[in-house]
């Protein structure tokens, strides 16, 4: 690699250079990101025999669950004593949350660094890496200079064409899928299945969450294809307690547990123990306080997933929701399936420039239910004082995006598309 310097970024301004880069959009495929590995001194990782593969990866894909999955193998690797990089999307506040060693979040000083090196190798690249391609590169050169024992890397989006799988990985891990993202990956739970098995590489071990038939079937056919061992794990997690909160999150246990095992990574009891009790996973069924949950349901199936929760955490008893929805998603269908759990809904406005209007989501529910009462506010302070007015349990739900606003409004921190103002 043999590239001029320039002018070295802040955190700041290398977070604003790396935040311009989405005016390239999403552009599924593989070229890029296999040549800046190559680039970055990094080709070992896309090699089946190279001299270098003692780092164990990962690779995980789904539609929910593919980051619970990852930070519960996180946590086991590392109670167990394994030197450990987790790659994870979106973040909630800080863009740091993405990229892992050990548990640490990445520094501002190696983000700034990384971003600044990647910057001057690409800058007359045609076409131009994208915003993920350039963050999967930075988070593997980190990870090379960390030098992890294991490797847990999220797709972001699909699986097959996501630049996370250029990784040679030792196992590939398939959590439930349902219909999120069809204006890139189909609008079929079979097309969708199709892009997330392509994480199957030959020769390398599946597990897989139980799917829906289709998908299923998708699966299988891939697995077979590759002539690679398939596992599906259909039995939940109940030796000791699992940190997060819902059954589903055991049944998520269970597949991480599973992973380890095909990857061939020892570790013992009361490291699956320690690891799973020591979770900590914001927007996850995250009890804020007494009263006030909040979870970054952001498709039908996650909707589902969260009004079955509420229910063994609370019963019948109904919630105050705050709610803010991306405008590419299935709004009906989110807010089909989250209305039985609601007393009222607080409809506010957010800063997200992907937010469907609080208007378009009030027509909605005038739609599927009259006789739920929802208003309208302009901010998510405003609704958060309202909501803490009525006498139910709270619940701040609709995507990740609005779950890391109010957590950074909670917490007293700048939100995450703050971070590159200058």
């Amino acid at each position: 690699m043999n590239v001029a310097p320039r002018t070295r970024l802040n955190y700041k301004q290398a977070l604003a250079w790396l935040y311009s880069l989405q005016r390239f959009g999403i552009k599924l495929g593989l070229e890029n990101i296999q040549r800046l590995l190559d680039e970055l001194g990094l080709e070992s990782l896309r090699s089946t025999c190279a001299p270098n593969t003692s780092t164990k990866v990962i690779h995980v894909a789904g539609t929910n669950g593919k980051g619970s999955v990852c930070t519960m193998i996180d946590s086991i690797c590392r109670a167990q004593g394994y030197r450990t990089g987790l790659f994870i999307s979106p973040h909630l506040i800080t863009f740091r949350e993405r990229i892992r060693v050990n548990g640490e979040t990445i520094s501002e000083a190696a983000v700034a660094d990384g971003l600044t090196m990647i910057r001057d190798l690409i800058a007359d690249w045609d076409p131009h890496p994208t915003f993920f391609e350039v963050t999967t590169a930075l988070a593997l050169k980190h990870f090379g200079d960390a030098k992890i024992d294991i490797a847990i890397l999220e797709t972001g989006l699909g699986g097959r064409l996501d630049a996370t799988n250029a990784v040679q990985s030792d196992v590939s891990v398939i959590t439930p899928i349902d219909l999120d993202h069809e204006k890139w990956l189909g609008n079929t739970l079979a097309q969708i299945a199709g892009e997330k098995a392509g994480i199957i590489k030959p020769g390398v071990p599946v597990v897989s969450a139980p799917q829906q038939p289709q998908a299923e079937k998708i699966i299988r056919a891939r697995a077979t294809e590759c002539g690679s061992p398939l596992k599906f794990v259909n039995e939940t997690y109940h030796r000791s307690p699992v940190a997060l909160r819902g059954e589903y999150q055991k049944q998520n246990a269970a597949v991480a547990i599973a992973a380890i095992q095909a990857a061939n990574i020892p570790v013992g009891e009361k490291a699956i123990m320690r690891g799973l009790t020591a979770i900590e996973w914001p927007a996850r069924f995250q009890k804020w306080d007494e009263r006030t949950i909040i979870d970054g349901a952001h498709n039908p199936s996650a909707a589902r997933i969260l009004a079955q929760t509420w229910r063994e955490v609370f019963g019948d008893q109904k919630a105050t929701l705050v709610l803010a929805v991306l405008s590419d998603k299935d709004l009906r269908g989110i807010c089909e399936a989250i209305t039985p759990i609601a007393a009222s809904i607080l409809l506010p406005k957010i800063r997200s420039e992907r937010a469907a209007a609080p208007g378009e989501l009030a027509k909605m529910f005038s739609v599927i239910t009259l006789s739920l009462p929802h208003f309208i506010s302009s901010t998510i302070g405003d609704a958060l004082m309202l909501a803490r007015a009525q006498p139910n349990p709270i619940l701040i739900t609709g995507s990740l995006h609005f779950a890391g606003e109010v957590l950074a409004h909670l917490r007293g921190k700048p939100a995450a598309f703050e971070e590159c103002a200058q």
